[in-house]
C-alpha cells in the first residue's frame, strides 16, 4: 500500500507541477505592455485639441502652437492640462512619442509666464527668435533632455528632446520649431 501511495503522491506530484509550469507559461506570453493610448489617458492625457481647449478656457486667453514638429517619426500625440492647486503649477503639455522608437520623445509644456520655472544657471546658449525674443537652449549633462525655453504672449513655453536624438534634433532645429508659432494661418 506505501507503493501505491508513493506512487499516487508522485503522480500527483507531477501533475501539480505541469499545471503550474504551463499557467506560468501562459501567464507570461500574454503578458505585454499596455498600449499607449490606454495607458496615458488613464494619467489625464488626451488630444491635443482637447486638452488646449481646457487650457484656453481656464485662462480665457488663446494659445499658439508651433505649426512645425520635429524631423523624427512619432507614433502618438498627446496632451494635457495639468490644473493641480491653483495656477501656480498649472501647464499644458504636448507629448510627441513612439512606440517603436523610445528614444524619439518630444515634449511641450506651457505655463503662465507669472509661474515660469526659472533655469538661468541651466543656459547653454541663447538665441534670437525671429519675434526679436530670447531663447535659452539648455545642454546640462545630468538631465536627459535637452530643452529650449523661451517667452511670448505671457507664456513660458520649453521645449523638451531626448538626448538620445539631440544629434538629429539640434538647436537649429528647435529654433525653427519655435519660431513656426509666428507662422500665420489665412482663415477662410
Amino acid at each position: 500500500m506505501n507503493k501505491y501511495f508513493l506512487l499516487l503522491l508522485l503522480l500527483f506530484g507531477c501533475v501539480l507541477i505541469n499545471i503550474t509550469i504551463n499557467e506560468t507559461v501562459d501567464a507570461k506570453s500574454s503578458d505585454s505592455p499596455q498600449p499607449l493610448e490606454e495607458f496615458l489617458p488613464e494619467i489625464g492625457y488626451k488630444t491635443v485639441e482637447s486638452a488646449l481647449k481646457d487650457f484656453e478656457q481656464h485662462y480665457k486667453k488663446e494659445l499658439k502652437l508651433p505649426l512645425r514638429v520635429p524631423p523624427i517619426s512619432f507614433t502618438h500625440r498627446f496632451g494635457r492640462f495639468s490644473n493641480i492647486d491653483g495656477d501656480i503649477n498649472d501647464e499644458f503639455e504636448v507629448t510627441m512619442i513612439s512606440d517603436q522608437f523610445p528614444h524619439n520623445h518630444f515634449k511641450i509644456n506651457i505655463r503662465p509666464i507669472q509661474h515660469k520655472i526659472p533655469f538661468e544657471k541651466y543656459i547653454s546658449d541663447v538665441f534670437k527668435l525671429k519675434n526679436g525674443s530670447d531663447a535659452a537652449y539648455i545642454d546640462n549633462p545630468k538631465i536627459d533632455f535637452n530643452m529650449l525655453v523661451f517667452e511670448r504672449d505671457d507664456w513660458q513655453y520649453v521645449f523638451s528632446i531626448d538626448k538620445d536624438v539631440s544629434d538629429k534634433l539640434t538647436s537649429d532645429v528647435l529654433i525653427e520649431i519655435a519660431n513656426s508659432i509666428d507662422y500665420p494661418i489665412k482663415k477662410y
